[in-house]
């Protein structure tokens, strides 16, 4: 039973990694490095450990390990806190501060660098600094007064405070440089359809701004010449209805001329788009024989699919394949029902295809992946 349980979470485990996006995995391995980071300070049991050897009272010595342990537990907390964008947990650090000022009274330096490093990610980098510089300089000098300089103990705080310190601060960079990437990928895909939309925008307005001036012209004209010369004012009126519809033929052709893709061009946008984020995609398309209506079609599931694979599922690996007119797309990582059509995504490309006399069918594989299948005429 407990080992069945065992199991499933294991499974569970290996399934959350294998979902999780690039910027989760980054989050990931720098929690786990400012974790290994404050590690170090657990060489202050061995410490404890010889000092009890010694001659350092036993309840004493157990005392300060308990102290230390519960830093290097309240340590995990900050730094997760910086990464989510938390408010700064004052009441954390004051706690650990009493800890740390406590634990230095014995002289255990190893606890300083740990609550510089919990305090970084909250004060300015100066402050840090200052921080790290004065906590050196205070220990040593009572180190001095107390028995003498000791060189060792000078050289091992300043690099335990380097290493622990200066390393949640990369870390913490770390973070905001792959977050600030992050953001970026999808403020430049969302620019480009605010683009393309721009583009399409203007194009309707150059082609309607005129034709609807000529048409309001030539009603106001006809409006005019009704009641002195009504055949007049007829014929006038048969101009607009013919300046209407071509207006609306030229119309109908710019939309269809916008809708239009180029299916070669759109499987290596999406290849592209898939890999950047971190997807490994394979295509195998034949499309040489397919019709323009065929390769637009296709187009258009090919973009709406790799849209779920981005949206709707954690993937690692994406195939589409292409031949006499049958599409199949499929990745791993499926997350939710993947039966039901959504009204304005796939929901409206099946209605679009078979009304083009095809079928389009979604389905999970029997090795968990998701499959996207579109068969139109070839």
């Amino acid at each position: 039973m407990m080992r069945a349980a065992r199991v499933r979470h294991v499974l569970r485990g290996r399934d959350r990694l294998r979902r999780a996006s690039r910027l989760d995995k980054v989050r990931w391995l720098i929690l786990v490095s400012a974790d290994v980071a404050n590690l170090l300070a657990l060489l202050g049991l061995l410490e404890l450990t010889v000092r009890w050897q010694e001659g350092v009272p036993g309840w004493l010595a157990a005392a300060a390990a308990v102290l230390l342990l519960i830093l290097l537990g309240l340590a995990t907390r900050p730094f997760r806190i910086a990464v989510r964008g938390g408010r700064r947990p004052t009441v954390i650090l004051a706690v650990s501060g009493v800890i740390t000022l406590l634990l230095s009274v014995l002289l255990l330096i190893w606890a300083i660098p740990v609550w510089l490093g919990m305090l970084a990610p909250y004060v300015r980098r100066r402050t840090t600094l200052v921080l790290a510089v004065g906590s050196i300089v205070v220990v040593n000098v009572y180190i001095t007064l107390a028995t003498g300089f000791l060189i060792e103990i000078f050289l091992l705080q300043t690099v335990l405070t380097g290493l622990v310190t200066g390393g949640l601060l990369a870390n913490l960079w770390l973070w905001r440089v792959a977050k600030d990437a992050h953001e970026g990928q999808e403020a430049r895909a969302m620019l480009a359809v605010s683009e393309e939309r721009l583009r399409f925008a203007r194009d309707l307005n150059d082609l309607l701004g005129q034709s609807l001036a000529d048409i309001s012209a030539g009603a106001e004209a006809a409006s005019r010449t009704l009641r002195e010369d009504p055949s007049a004012a007829a014929g006038e009126m048969f101009e607009v209805r013919d300046l209407a519809r071509q207006t609306l033929r030229e119309v109908r052709s710019t939309v269809q001329s916008y809708r239009a893709l180029d299916l070669d061009e759109v499987l290596a946008s999406v290849r592209a788009v898939l890999e950047a984020a971190d997807v490994r995609c394979a295509v195998r398309a034949d499309t040489t024989s397919l019709t323009a209506e065929t390769r637009t079609l296709l187009a258009t599931v090919v973009r709406e699919g790799a849209t779920n694979v981005l949206k709707h599922s954690k993937a690692g690996h994406c195939t589409i394949t292409i031949e006499d007119g049958v599409l199949e797309m499929s990745n791993d990582g499926v997350e939710g029902p993947v039966n039901d059509h959504a009204p304005d995504g796939l929901g409206g490309l099946s209605q679009r295809v078979s009304a083009a006399g095809g079928t389009l069918s979604t389905a999970c594989t029997g090795d968990g992946a998701y499959l996207l299948r579109a068969a139109v005429p070839a």
